[in-house]
């Protein structure tokens, strides 16, 4: 376009909208100004005294194409305002654009724009906090989000006691790094305040000659500004965020989303210590419900096998239990259990169940006074449960194991002659937990070098499956398939029956398993398992 006219064209404006409050400019086909109003001589002469470069643009391509995509508005910069120029034809090529300050409109869809991306960020950062229940991993992406979205390098300092922090440090070279360390919190102006926590503190800006070096590293003269930001979780500080920046100070942007990303931080960082600190005490419970390593027992082989019900599962309601003899002329005592019930419940009334038997175990020499003891202790509890039991008193005579089997309710043992046949013990009994008069039946059993007895619950015979799907495994094909395990070590014998029960059930629920065999050493047979 060319200069705009002189106030000789003043007078052929008129009904055109010379007192229009929108600017208004008439070109002709050749981008010469013909008209302009009092609104767009005093914006364009204010700006720059002629048509803007954009303008002159878009009236060379309406005047080439005056109908179709031609018709849509050009947009542009007058100064420091945004304006949208809407184009009306007229005869011999003439266009008369009329000037829209859209600056205010262009803001808001920024602000909205901006607003939508902080909300989408924090939606992201939420998810990814949420993520996961391990505590680690949880501090890791709270200091790798702050970089992503707040900072040049961030640090997430988790107070753990006894002047103790796990902290986790980002910065955008890498990924994050912990590190347990012990450190004075006075030593960074504003952290010890927030990690109190209560009463509130805002966001302490530093100034970066304050910050010691633990929280500098190695970038002192590329941070600027650094603030201080405590982490709150259900009310409680879980620790406090450190952000190092290029910058001092935030946008009213940059401190809503700081704002509220501390507060999803602090709220993920408090599930998953929440979570991690009942998993810890879950693990030490679980310990003691956990069945014992195996061991020892002079001149006797001993092995076990072990399978809660359910694939996640890790203790049931099956249990065993091997004390060595207490001294000279006692017998080991061997206990295998089934608590009614399956899950945690069940393992619960195991874990009371075998803490009573080791504290009656200097009654174990008489297997009926131990049962009735552990009977009454039953009874006396809370709700209608009940287990079965076999007790096996275990004692070296000369090449031989003597064996005092008493059953409670229980599967009967197995012996595994070395002729290779399989006898039935005859012990039996009232299982226990239900009847206030309990009875039971010992059985002496002798075993000769190589010779071994089995111990199992019901969740061996019982298991279902098979090829008709729905059979039990039974106590007679258990019967015949330890025909076939003489001379078999004893480990190898526990591992074949958990193995039969297993692949008999195939896919479908199973109940808990557990086995003991207890063997005499044969004379080409290895040591204990």
């Amino acid at each position: 376009m060319n200069d705009l006219v002189g106030d000789r064209e003043r007078g052929r404006i008129g009904m055109l909208g010379e007192d229009s409050p929108y600017p208004m400019l008439v070109a002709d086909a050749s981008g010469a100004i013909e008209q302009v109003n009092e609104a767009a001589r005093s914006l364009l002469r204010g700006a720059t005294g002629v048509a803007p470069p954009w303008l002159a643009r878009a009236h060379r391509v309406h005047s080439a194409r005056p109908a179709g995509p031609g018709r849509e508005p050009a947009r542009g910069p007058i100064g420091e305002r945004l304006f949208e120029a809407h184009p009306v034809y007229a005869d011999s090529g003439r266009v008369t654009w009329w000037l829209i300050d859209v600056t205010g409109q262009q803001q808001a869809m920024e602000t909205l724009r901006a607003e939508r991306d902080s909300a989408a960020s924090m939606v992201d950062a939420a998810t990814e906090l949420l993520a996961s229940l391990n505590l680690d991993r949880c501090l890791e992406a709270a200091a790798r989000l702050a970089v992503r979205h707040l900072a040049e390098a961030a640090l997430v300092v988790m107070p753990l006691g006894s002047r103790r922090y796990e902290i986790a440090y980002c910065d955008s070279q890498g990924d994050a790094v912990r590190k347990n360390m012990s450190l004075d919190p006075r030593t960074m102006p504003g952290l010890a305040e927030a990690l109190q926590g209560f009463p509130p503190v805002p966001a302490c800006w530093i100034n970066p000659a304050q910050v010691p070096g633990w929280v500098l590293r190695e970038r002192p003269g590329r941070i600027r500004g650094a603030v201080v930001i405590s982490l709150l979780g259900y009310g409680m500080s879980v620790g406090a965020l450190i952000l190092l920046r290029r910058s001092a100070g935030f946008s009213e942007q940059e401190e809503v989303f700081a704002r509220l990303f501390a507060a999803r931080a602090g709220t993920a960082i408090s599930i998953a210590r929440l979570y991690a600190e009942q998993e810890s005490i879950t693990d030490m419970l679980m310990a003691g419900l956990l069945p014992p390593i195996m061991p020892h027992l002079d001149g006797v082989e001993v092995a076990a096998r072990y399978r809660a019900a359910g694939d996640s599962a890790r203790v049931g309601g099956d249990f065993y239990d091997v004390y060595p003899a207490a001294g000279s002329g006692r017998a080991s005592l061997v206990v295998l259990g089934d608590v009614s019930g399956k899950g945690l419940e069940a393992a619960v009334l195991t874990g009371k169940i075998r803490d009573t038997l080791r504290a009656l175990l200097p009654l174990a020499d008489d297997h009926q006074r131990v049962l009735e003891q552990l009977n009454d202790v039953l009874l006396a509890g809370d709700g209608l449960r009940y287990v079965t039991l076999v007790l096996a008193a275990v004692e070296r005579r000369g090449t031989q194991v003597e064996l005092r089997l008493t059953s409670a309710g229980h599967p009967p043992p197995m012996i595994v002659r070395d002729d290779g046949s399989v006898d039935v013990a005859r012990a039996d009994g009232t299982l226990i937990g239900l009847l206030e008069q309990v009875s039971s039946v010992t059985e002496t059993v002798l075993l000769r070098p190589g010779e071994k007895c089995l111990l199992y619950s019901d969740g061996v015979v019982e298991a279902r499956g098979g090829p008709l799907g729905d059979e039990m495994f039974g106590y007679e094909r258990l019967r015949e398939e330890l025909q076939g395990c003489v001379g078999m070590p004893i480990a190898a014998l526990a591992e074949r029956v958990q193995m039969l029960a297993s692949q008999w059930g195939g896919d479908r629920e199973q109940d808990d398993i557990a086995i003991v065999a207890i063997g005499a050493p044969g004379a080409t047979e290895g040591p204990t398992a």
